[in-house]
């Protein structure tokens, strides 16, 4: 198991969700399985990308099985972050049938929607054309109670993650600017605070002129037409790195990076999510 999921299933909003999850599905206890299956019994089960899509989300769905059976196992059929196509087995179960039947809809539910997160990144990076220095940025457009899980997702199927939080990086946006009574003075109260990057965000090349002067760490390019934005990375040069967001499509994604911004964010790849159709089959 990666470091990654090694600390993402010990941080405490994840498992606050999973005791979410399975007390307003499971309850009191699974009354099904309960009537049939009163001795244990082991049995194998295999889950399917009946889509294409990408691998995310095994750990998990083991970590919520072993709450009902310590004993048991997943293997991993791909790595993680692989492209799969329809048909594909992404991981072998073998567990106590009571604690399969009892999680199955819980831990396909966590798993479905890693995996359109994790598809919608890769699809994302995989337009970025070769040789250029764009990388494809989340967002803080998570489903609340889901940003730890929703940015692994993106990470593992090939994106960047901003920020996670308003906690741990400053970005002045527009009412910043307009409280603090203009762009230069909101970074040099950034400054004065904390040793932190500085992004700000910008309008128009007027407030990128101004963002440069103010020695910005990353200008954020919000809504900026594509002529605008190619102006703006012969003004800045190596001084700040560019990063373009609003209005980002996956059909924009190429002529974008080919502008040479450093960073494209998109929303989508956590807010506009098609969670992928996974089965959990017992031969």
């Amino acid at each position: 198991m990666s470091a990654s999921w090694i600390e993402t299933l010990e941080h405490a909003d994840v498992q606050m969700l999973v005791d979410l999850a399975l007390r307003e599905d499971v309850g009191a206890g699974d009354v099904t399985t309960q009537a049939i299956f009163r001795a244990p019994q082991r049995v194998h089960a295999t889950v399917v990308a009946r889509t294409p899509t990408v691998a995310c989300g095994g750990p998990l769905a083991l970590a919520i099985l072993r709450r009902f059976d310590p004993h048991a196992e997943l293997t991993a059929k791909v790595a993680e972050g692989t492209f799969v196509p329809r048909g594909t087995s992404i991981f072998d179960i073998d567990a106590d049938v009571r604690a399969l039947l009892t999680a199955e809809r819980t831990l396909l539910n966590f798993t479905m929607r890693l995996c359109g997160i994790a598809a919608n990144a890769h699809r994302a990076a995989s337009l970025v054309p070769p040789g250029s220095p764009a990388r494809i940025y989340d967002t803080r457009k998570t489903l609340p109670g889901w940003r730890q899980l929703d940015k692994l997702a993106v990470r593992i199927g090939g994106g960047t993650n901003h920020r996670m939080g308003l906690f741990d990086a400053i970005l002045i946006k527009d009412n910043h600017i307009a409280a603090a009574g203009s762009l230069s003075k909101a970074v040099a109260a950034a400054r004065a605070w904390r040793k932190l990057l500085v992004e700000v965000e910008v309008d128009d090349l007027s407030q990128l002129d101004e963002a440069l002067a103010a020695k910005a760490d990353i200008i954020l390019l919000d809504n900026f037409s594509l002529d605008d934005i190619r102006e703006a990375v012969r003004r800045t040069g190596s001084a700040a790195e560019l990063e373009v967001s609003g209005g980002v499509t996956y059909e924009r994604i190429a002529e974008l990076a080919a502008t040479g911004v450093q960073r494209i964010s998109m929303g989508a790849l956590t807010h506009t999510v098609i969670p992928a159709d996974l089965g959990l089959d017992m031969p």
